[in-house]
């Protein structure tokens, strides 16, 4: 059997049904719970967490390569980073939120485009 939304093989008995799809562990949750980049309670979280500015937070090694390539560029698009790290677009989601959280990072449209800057 295969996920209906990432095409992975699923094992059997391991499908999820969600709106008459049937999807993996990792697409379900995602569904379920969706990345949110805008979330007052988890910036607090994470500076709760946190020991005042935020720089003694630990990133993940993916987040730490999407930081050292805003600094080497300035800020880039999603897709460019899609495409030096070569992760899923939900991952990216995923990450950024978490960095966003951390106020490491924010986004800002420029000239219509989406585009992700350091905080």
């Amino acid at each position: 059997m295969k996920c209906d939304k990432c095409k992975k093989t699923i094992l059997e008995n391991e499908e999820r049904v969600l709106y008459g799809q049937t999807l993996c562990e990792d697409c379900y949750m995602d569904r379920l719970s969706p990345a949110k980049a805008c979330d007052p309670w988890a910036v607090f979280t994470a500076k709760s967490f946190s020991k005042g500015d935020g720089a003694d937070l630990e990133m993940t090694g993916t987040q730490s390569r999407i930081i050292e390539i805003l600094k080497e560029t300035g800020g880039a698009k999603p897709e460019e980073i899609l495409e030096a790290l070569q992760i899923t677009p939900a991952d990216l989601d995923r990450e950024i939120a978490t960095l966003r959280h951390m106020e490491k990072v924010r986004g800002e449209l420029q000239g219509g485009k989406k585009k992700i800057l350091l905080w």
